[in-house]
């Protein structure tokens, strides 16, 4: 199949739905085809950005390649809650948890009901506020305070 014009989109398109479908390997081969035919343009669906930079940094450990590209898939596609969770979970693997529940709450804003940003929300938590909201969160008097409304809520 050639990589120029609608080749590129076809390969892409199949390459989101391998990522889609767990099989990384495959995905990322025919997404890193895509956008080395395309390069870092608006040609491509941002999906197919978003997908391979998840690919290239879980698989790979290009972190901050994937990091770009996910921004990148962001950037031209932000109405894409697909784009979010995908910056999110490369955010996660930066150790960058921050980041990765801003992406989360944006992407949630776009689609309340996606499975996939309800499930990253769930999995990685939602804090709360910090009892004394004029102390830093990791103020030793916020934290003895925080144990003790966890403890007493039962949570």
């Amino acid at each position: 199949m050639s990589t120029d014009g609608f080749g590129a989109r076809a390969l892409a398109e199949e390459g989101v739905a391998l990522c889609r479908r767990s099989e990384w390997d495959k995905g990322i081969q025919l997404l890193g085809k895509a956008v080395g035919a395309k390069g870092m343009g608006e040609d491509l669906p941002g999906v197919a950005y978003s997908y391979l930079g998840v690919g290239v940094a879980r698989l790979q450990k290009q972190l901050r390649e994937g990091l770009k590209l996910c921004e990148h898939a962001v950037r031209i596609q932000f109405y894409e809650p697909d784009n979010h969770m995908n910056l999110a979970k490369v955010h996660l693997l930066t150790n960058n948890r921050r980041g990765a529940v801003e992406a989360i709450a944006r992407g949630l804003k776009l689609d309340p009901q996606h499975a996939g940003l309800r499930g990253l929300r769930q999995e990685i938590g939602v804090r709360k506020r910090p009892v004394l909201k004029f102390l830093g969160r990791n103020n030793p008097i916020n934290r003895l305070l925080g144990r003790i409304r966890h403890d007493f809520a039962g949570e």
